[in-house]
């Protein structure tokens, strides 16, 4: 029984074989990238070029601001340190469990407007505007502007036409994350003046995974219009979890003792000025409602 005689290539053919081989490969296209691979990737505005830039290279060296900031996360440290000790938020623990009201944000001059951040979509080529400032007597937070709902002329946007404020992420010493911890109320309090058009309050919790990042608690303010303020009470019960402003099929409570931050969005469609005014937002406890989410949960493989 005789083996099989094996083929081989002569060396002229297979260095040929592999240009062909290379020249084959260089013809395939390549797989485009779906877009929803990419939904958690930062917004570029279309017709912006990429920023190649390591992030080393954004970072500006300088040892006097350095120094300058290693005294003031130590001094934050050192507060931190002898709140605890007196107990939870730096308060008595018989204060702290008896507290019914509490006033968060409250405007009492410049320094109150560096907690907030605006937003509108002038950033993707809208031309809405928003601004901020502080009111007649320097005691309540103005925010105004003016709403457009035109789309930016890049060929790819098709909606437009919102203004958001949102409050800071706090931090504790040494850029940590610190969160508010409202696990003793349950109803959302603010004092405004508006000018009749409705909003949308947003509440953004800390959340476990990086893809829920987006994920916020929204519920709606009417304001009435006129001179006149009106007190609103909003139980954090309402609020309804929505992502990137798709209400979501499954509902959860809102997570009191972790939260990040408060805003308000603007976006009726409703083209021309707008202006609200603040005087404070804080929570308290009603004990008149009982109500721990006013949203039905359902199952998704319930037992038969």
């Amino acid at each position: 029984m005789s083996l099989p005689k094996i083929s081989r290539i002569p060396p002229s053919n297979l260095l040929s074989s592999i240009h062909d081989l290379r020249w084959l490969l260089c013809s395939i296209t390549p797989l485009a990238v779906p877009r929803r691979t990419l939904i958690q990737s930062g917004y570029r505005r279309p017709g912006q070029p990429r920023e190649d830039k390591p992030p080393w290279q954004k970072i500006r060296f300088d040892l006097s601001k350095g120094l300058e900031g290693i005294k003031k996360h130590f001094k934050l440290m050192k507060d931190e340190f002898s709140g605890r000790l007196v107990g939870p938020e730096g308060k008595p623990m018989i204060e702290h469990m008896l507290e019914q009201n509490r006033v968060v944000w409250e405007f009492r001059g410049p320094d109150s407007l560096q907690e907030w951040t605006l937003s509108c979509d002038r950033e993707i080529g809208g031309q809405s505007e928003i601004y901020l400032k502080l009111g007649r007597n320097n005691d309540t937070c103005f925010l105004y502007g003016t709403l457009c709902s035109a789309p930016p002329k890049d060929g790819e946007t098709r909606y437009s036409g919102y203004c958001t404020m949102r409050s800071n992420q706090p931090l504790a010493s040494f850029d940590r994350k610190k969160h508010h911890d409202w696990s003793s109320f349950n109803t959302l309090h603010l004092r405004i003046r508006g000018d009749g058009r409705p909003w949308m309050i947003n509440i953004a919790a800390e959340t476990y995974f990086t893809h829920q990042k987006d994920d916020i608690y929204s519920y709606f303010l009417y304001t009435r219009g006129g001179p006149y303020w009106q007190d609103v009470k909003i139980p954090f019960s309402k609020f309804f979890l929505t992502h990137r402003g798709r209400i979501q099929d499954e509902q959860h409570p809102l997570w009191l003792d972790k939260i990040n931050s408060v805003g308000f969005t603007l976006g009726d469609k409703a083209d021309g000025p707008f202006q609200l005014e603040i005087d404070f937002i804080g929570v308290c406890k009603d004990y008149a409602h009982t109500e721990n989410f006013a949203y039905e949960l359902y199952k998704r493989n319930p037992e038969v």
